[in-house]
């Protein structure tokens, strides 16, 4: 069983999992890769060419909030020096940036004409962002720091 740190009344730290307008950023990615992946399961079953168009944009607007968590991900680790929960923060760094090449890969595919948008390689690769964007969440919203209050 996990045990909760809370912090006593002489203590001065507070544990906290992310800044909290790091948490909003990270949300839209956590959102908008899976509601992708769910229209581009919608357009394969329908064929109706405005589900791959609502996916392009959907993924066109999780990769604007990938890269601003990736960048302050980034920035918070140079800004940083080594803390007890380094590993967990290299792993949601890294995890943010494959989801962003991911996430790009698939937003090129989904320029593609009629079909080919998306067709089983814009599905897997709709399958990967939405995991890896969970992943992110899972572990962003998991890991804690230690702020002095």
């Amino acid at each position: 069983m996990k045990e909760f740190n809370l912090p006593s009344a002489h203590s001065s730290a507070v544990r906290i999992a992310l800044h909290p307008l790091h948490a909003i950023l990270l949300a839209f990615p956590v959102a908008l890769f899976p509601g992708a992946l769910l229209a581009d399961i919608t357009y394969l079953n329908s064929s109706e060419m405005q589900w791959s168009n609502f996916a392009s944009w959907l993924i066109a607007g999780a990769l604007v909030f990938t890269g601003l968590a990736l960048a302050w991900a980034l920035i918070g680790m140079l800004a940083r020096r080594v803390e007890r929960e380094s590993v967990g923060r290299g792993w949601f760094s890294a995890i943010l940036a494959l989801l962003f090449v991911v996430g790009l890969v698939n937003a090129f595919q989904h320029s593609h004409d009629g079909w080919s948008s998306v067709g089983m390689t814009g599905l897997t690769l709709s399958v990967i962002s939405a995991v890896l964007a969970l992943a992110a969440g899972w572990i962003g919203y998991a890991v804690s720091r230690e702020v002095r209050a």
